[in-house]
């Protein structure tokens, strides 16, 4: 690039500083010919301290009144009243930019080092001046480095181009309304990554829209599992995921199975962590682990049979005690776990719940769960992006199957010497089906919350992060959004979902959020740490397009006739509770 990246003419300007206060600027402006040019978000370039820095802001209010105005007198005489506008902007200042800076040359940075001076140029930066400024805000970073979204709608010659490091590393959120293409921008970031060599990203896929992303013949580059369905349980396919019970911890256990409501539920919950951690420690002495067994915990991922369980929990149910002369009287526990009992066994009855509680025999191996981490958490160019479908998962059990497959792949993470970790990133889907507010979470949804709320807070210093991807942002815990540094916030209609991006953002960038609700199909802002300017951006569509396209109800009514050998063969896979081909 020869030359300054801005340079203006006398007749670019729009208007000098009228007015400072800690963020915002107020511009009086002198070239109403110009302001009409001008809108919400449009750049702004503030003269510095000094020839080579200019100040960089964003319109966020843009006013023009009418006053009443007595002409100057002419030939002795006062002519009538004329009007005459008054036109004035608003902007907050969002970076600096330098011409020369040191060594290098157009520079830009976040922040301002001085505030604005009264009385000081401001230019509008548009045409030329628009596309060499959006050149130079990814310019500064390594090509591994580099993070293609789109292009500026600005200046859509310029390519808007994010940190990946900085992306991932520190937690982000993709929200958007349904229709305004969230899925197409989480297939987009995975398509990117996919380029990499050793890429690691877990989705968790709530409605199996991903699926062709795995798809090889399609140019797809993922590698997808299934969360097993009752289909699978008496021949597993190879894509079907088990997670059985004994992965559990204690508090997951008893969320599903106890009442804390029933009289009993304290002795119930003793005897379930008694025998349970008995049932652990047999299955260490049988596969002659002693030194684990030395510090084990009930809580430890260690294989026990449930049917083992039961007997023990019906042997104390039924057992009676010995009185002072011998006699049989009431047992300690007899009758205290009848209803918890009945509980358990309703649940292993029921085949919605046999990923969890009817598992493979192969499963109770004590070097089972080691191959499926391996298998999780490979990562190469086949096998970096893994899809896991959670599509027929009970939605009452999903906060819990999802809370413990990301606290077992956490914990992994956090147990593996530092030397040896490669970062991973969790992508959750439709965050607020399993992410609740917490004040709104029941006792299930409280354990998974516990599990991604400790991610959000302590997993970026061992390598682990979140993508939290939405279309109720208002409904997603407060917390693990407020850990989120970075935004991909695509058109967003619900005036409290909206609110909930204000809350988020600094004071000074608020106004950005009145684009939110005008994005168009494919449009986002993209704020945060990964990017040097917030700013609205046209995302790239992904060469293989997630299975989420809205469909055309209007034409398609006009064109296509159900098919009856199809509605029947869904009334089939209802029945059976598993998708034909699935």
């Amino acid at each position: 690039m020869t030359g300054a990246a801005l340079d203006f003419t006398d007749n670019e300007q729009i208007g000098r500083v009228a007015g400072v206060d800690t963020s915002r600027v107020a511009i009086d402006v002198t070239n109403s010919e110009m302001l009409t040019r001008v809108g919400i978000g449009q750049l702004i370039a503030i003269r510095g301290v000094t020839q080579s820095e200019f100040l960089i802001a964003m319109a966020d209010r843009v006013t023009r009144s009418l006053r009443e105005e007595l002409p100057d007198p002419a030939d002795g005489e006062f002519g009538t009243l004329t009007v005459s506008p008054s036109d004035h902007m608003q902007a907050f200042v969002i970076g600096t930019y330098r011409t020369v800076d040191g060594e290098k040359s157009d520079t830009f940075k976040r922040g301002a080092d001085s505030f604005p001076q009264i009385d000081r140029e401001c230019f509008v930066i548009e045409a030329a001046n628009l596309q060499r400024f959006m050149g130079i805000l990814g310019a500064g970073l390594s090509e591994n480095e580099r993070l293609k979204l789109g292009v500026f709608v600005a200046d859509r010659s310029a390519e808007a181009i994010a940190s990946g490091d900085k992306f991932f590393q520190r937690h982000a959120a993709i929200l958007g309304s349904t229709g305004s293409g969230k899925s197409w921008a989480v297939a987009l970031i995975l398509e990117r990554a996919a380029k990499l060599k050793f890429p690691n990203i877990v989705v968790f896929d709530m409605h199996g829209e991903y699926r062709p992303l795995a798809d090889k013949s399609k140019g797809g580059f993922a590698q997808r599992f299934r969360i097993a369905g009752p289909g699978d349980l008496a021949a597993p396919k190879d894509d079907a995921l088990f997670l059985p019970y004994w992965l559990l911890n204690r508090d997951e256990m008893l969320s599903m199975v106890l009442d804390r409501s029933d009289q009993n539920a304290p002795n119930q919950a003793s005897r379930f962590t008694r025998h349970v951690r008995e049932l652990k420690g047999n299955t260490l002495d049988d596969s002659g682990k002693a030194k684990v067994k030395e510090t084990f915990t009930v809580d430890s991922p260690i294989p026990y049979a449930v049917s083992d369980l039961v007997d023990r929990l019906k042997v104390d149910n039924t057992t009676k005690g010995v009185g002072a002369k011998g006699a049989a009287v009431k047992g300690e526990w007899e009758d205290k776990l009848t209803r918890f009992i009945s509980r358990l066994e309703a649940k292993l009855d029921d085949r919605r719940y046999g990923f969890m509680f009817s598992p493979p025999p192969e499963s109770l191996d004590y070097g089972w769960l080691a191959r499926q981490i391996v298998k999780l958490l490979r990562a190469d160019s086949n096998n970096g992006i893994k899809i896991i479908d959670f599509s027929e998962v009970p939605a009452d059990v999903l906060p819990v199957v999802t809370g413990t497959l990301a606290r077992l792949l956490y914990d992994v993470q956090f147990w593996m010497t530092a030397d040896a970790r490669t970062p991973i990133t969790l992508l959750c889907d439709e965050a607020h089906l399993y992410l609740p507010v917490k004040d709104d979470a029941d006792a299930v949804q409280r354990q998974a919350l516990w599990s991604f709320e400790r991610i959000a807070k302590e997993g970026r210093k061992y390598g682990f992060s979140l993508l939290v991807v939405s279309q109720r942002p208002s409904d997603v815990s407060r917390t693990i959004l407020s850990q989120c540094n970075n935004f991909l916030a695509l058109r967003l209609t619900n005036e409290s979902d909206q609110n909930v991006i204000k809350r988020l953002m600094p004071d000074s960038l608020v106004g950005l959020t009145a684009m939110l609700p005008l994005l168009d199909t494919g449009e986002a802002l993209l704020l945060g740490d990964a990017v040097l300017l917030p700013t609205r951006i046209k995302l790239d569509q992904p060469q293989v397009k997630p299975d989420s396209a809205t469909r055309d109800f209007w034409r398609e009514w006009g064109t296509l006739m159900p098919d009856e050998k199809l509605l029947e063969a869904a009334v089939e896979s209802l029945r059976s509770q598993s998708r034909v081909g699935g």
